[in-house]
């Protein structure tokens, strides 16, 4: 069985007007313009599949976009260009996505105006959301797969957006994950019958997991003012420049459980945390 597999496929926009023609496509993301364009086919079809497939496409905006994606390929080489800036380059196509991913995240992340940031792995268990925070290469990534193996709804495994209620809105981006590599794989929503998230939820559950090799579980329970520290430590926000944090991230705890303590491999941690939530 695929290590991410449920029931239902995420509705797709890609375009095979625009894939034949080449024409630059753009697309409205939280709030931010994107513009798209490839000068090869394979590199134009690639920037369609991992740029947010499930939001749709258009042309002609009119406004400047906040952010210019463009691949070319020279001879045996694709270079990734943002607002004009080479980024990377390969002789792989697909050695580009991640970060073409990173770059589109910071981008969105800091110029949201209506939601803010946690950075967390994030899953929908009925009807509310598990939130898992934590930091770049701590994991995450592999704990949203294995749930949603188990028939979780995606939000994200990087982000997780909250809105003024303190509700979890989703992130749709393809994971990224490592499978006990160095280099991150893109894996893509639709590919793999993921059941996407379509509304925004209340959060059940907050748990700050710490992966160590050989390690027993041990968790805690620990205060939703603890918890709330969990989302201050992994904002990608400063304070002091979006003081409605405090605010919003407090809702966020105030109907939570939260965890914290130190974790085993992906498989038999998810084991543990849904012992836990069915507790």
């Amino acid at each position: 069985m695929n290590a991410i597999q449920t029931v239902e496929r995420e509705a797709s926009y890609f375009d095979p007007i625009l894939m034949a023609n080449f024409i630059p496509f753009q697309l409205c993301a939280f709030g931010c313009q994107i513009q798209a364009t490839a000068s090869s086919e394979d590199a134009f079809e690639t920037l369609q599949q991992y740029i947010f497939p499930s939001i749709p496409r258009f042309t002609n905006a009119g406004a400047a976009p906040d952010l210019r994606i463009q691949i070319e390929k020279a001879e045996s080489q694709f270079r990734l260009y943002v607002n004009d800036s080479q980024v990377s380059a390969s002789g792989e196509l697909m050695s580009l996505v991640p970060d073409l991913i990173q770059r589109i995240d910071q981008t969105i992340v800091s110029s949201l105006k209506t939601l803010r940031a946690v950075h967390a792995g994030a899953v929908r268990l009925g009807d509310r959301v598990l939130l898992l925070p934590g930091y770049s290469h701590s994991g995450k990534s592999r704990i949203v797969a294995e749930l949603l193996r188990r028939g979780a709804n995606y939000f994200s495994d990087e982000y997780a957006l909250v809105d003024d209620e303190g509700r979890i809105h989703a992130y749709p981006r393809p994971l990224l994950l490592r499978n006990g590599s160095p280099n991150r794989i893109p894996v893509l929503v639709q590919e793999h019958r993921i059941q996407g998230a379509s509304a925004a939820a209340p959060v059940g559950w907050i748990m700050e997991l710490q992966y160590h090799v050989d390690c027993a579980w041990h968790v805690s329970t620990v205060g939703q003012g603890e918890g709330l520290l969990m989302l201050l430590r992994h904002t990608p926000h400063v304070l002091a420049e979006a003081p409605d944090l405090l605010g919003r991230f407090q809702r966020v705890a105030a109907g939570a459980k939260c965890f914290t303590g130190r974790r085993m491999d992906a498989e038999r941690a998810v084991d543990e945390i849904l012992r836990l939530i069915e507790d």
